[in-house]
């Protein structure tokens, strides 16, 4: 696996999320597509893990060994992949590959719209009407671009971005260099999203946290892999992203995951893969989805839903 940041200083073209080069895909346009655990595009593969292990109970702290599993797993991953997983009743931080490692954001950007939307309501500087509130269901729903356009160009998008920093965490967010300021030319790291979930999850008002845990658990198919993975026992919700993005002079796969699994939102877990030049969004969403299982002890090869 090869390691570091990758450089995103020489980008050259701009497809959005859940886009394919050169046009647009928009994500209901050919269907799901289900890949069960029998797949021969699991990222496991033959010659890996084939056993499949029951889910752990929810409250159930994840083994030594699963965790040396999936790190081993994700250690063997081509491109820069980075995951962590935050226990938020111990405090234990578990993380594997390249967490810091900063690429396009993809649609995970869509559930720190949402959140400073709702809390700019909640302190009376907005109101959100009911053609917004559709478009926040559909874009953390179905990661609907149109409605994460409208919601960034009607509540001045721009501004959001030093909050997200300060208030969500995302340190290291930035627009990619040579882009306009826009949602969909944002870069971040693994860590950024834990940042921002964990946010969610305990500084947001309660009732726009239920909101939000709500909504990202009855995601639809295009976006029931990565932390979906951890297996129904642990009542997982997640905001994927997907998308093929211009990286050193080529064009590649990023596909990542952002979201929370057990009783309580116990687990917070994001995690960021940029493939290479091979990579395929079945690749990515596969590689993200086992190692996800692995950790939590669910079903591997994992069954996947493909945008």
């Amino acid at each position: 696996m090869r390691r570091g940041v990758v450089a995103l200083l020489t980008l050259l073209t701009l497809v959005g999320c859940g886009d394919k080069t050169p046009t647009q895909a928009t994500p209901n346009q050919a269907g799901p597509q289900v890949s069960d655990a029998g797949s021969e595009t699991s990222a496991l593969g033959q010659a890996s893990v084939q056993a499949s292990v029951q889910p752990s109970a929810s409250g159930a702290t994840p083994g030594q060994s699963r965790q040396q599993q999936a790190k081993a797993f994700i250690e063997q991953q081509p491109g820069t992949i980075g995951i962590v997983v935050r226990d938020r009743t111990t405090g234990q931080v578990w993380k594997a590959g390249n967490t810091t490692a900063t690429t396009w954001t993809a649609s995970t950007i869509k559930l720190a719209i949402a959140a400073d939307l709702l809390e700019r309501q909640r302190a009376g500087q907005l109101r959100l009407d009911q053609t917004d509130k559709a478009n926040l269901d559909k874009a953390l729903v179905n990661s609907d671009n149109d409605a994460a356009t409208a919601l960034w160009n009607r509540y001045d998008g721009a501004g959001m971005l030093e909050r997200f920093r300060s208030r969500f965490g995302m340190r290291s967010l930035a627009v990619v260099q040579g882009y306009d300021t826009f949602w969909r030319n944002l870069r971040c790291s693994a860590d950024d999203l834990q940042n921002l979930m964990t946010y969610v999850l305990e500084k947001l008002a309660p009732e726009d946290q239920a909101y939000l845990v709500a909504t990202l658990r009855k995601v639809a198919s295009n976006q029931r892999w990565g932390v979906w993975a951890a297996g129904s026992a642990l009542k997982p919700g997640n905001k994927d992203g997907w998308a093929q993005k211009p990286v050193n002079g080529r064009t590649v796969w990023v596909t990542h995951t952002v979201g929370f699994a057990g009783d309580g939102e116990r687990y917070v877990v994001a995690a960021m893969y940029e493939q290479g030049a091979s990579g395929t969004l079945a690749k990515g969403a596969h590689a993200l989805s086992d190692a996800v299982a692995l950790y939590f002890g669910a079903k591997v090869p994992a069954p996947v839903t493909l945008p």
